[in-house]
């Protein structure tokens, strides 16, 4: 059962951008390879980037179309699944993107389309 809407979507957008920039300091990340800190660094300033620029309610310039969005959301969660075993992430740092990568790609896999919305009024 599909339950996370382009509304629900939006909303969590913003706060994860800013975890994904924030928490690599505060839990000490990059102890096996200084990439755990930088890449969730840059990927929370990108998905700030691509948020401001959806075409969503909380968009501020909405010019990417939302399923590019989704799109763009679902390489992260593959990136951030694959990255321990790349580039040799242990405890912390590999738990860190196994744990985000497992995240988005269920908040993707959940996305229920417009489609599948129930419209009232």
């Amino acid at each position: 059962m599909k339950f996370v809407t382009k509304q629900i979507h939006a909303y969590l957008d913003y706060p994860v951008a800013l975890a994904l920039i924030s928490l690599p300091f505060i839990l000490g990340l990059g102890a096996t390879n200084p990439v755990a800190l930088y890449l969730s660094v840059a990927t929370g300033v990108a998905a700030l980037v691509l948020t401001i620029l959806t075409d969503h309610h909380l968009g501020l310039v909405r010019v990417i179309p939302y399923r590019i969005h989704l799109a763009v959301d679902f390489m992260v969660a593959v990136v951030f699944l694959l990255a321990p075993f790349v580039f040799g992430f242990e405890g912390i740092d590999a738990i860190y993107y196994w744990a985000n990568g497992a995240a988005v790609l269920f908040v993707v896999g959940m996305h229920k389309s417009s489609d599948e919305q129930v419209t009232t009024g």
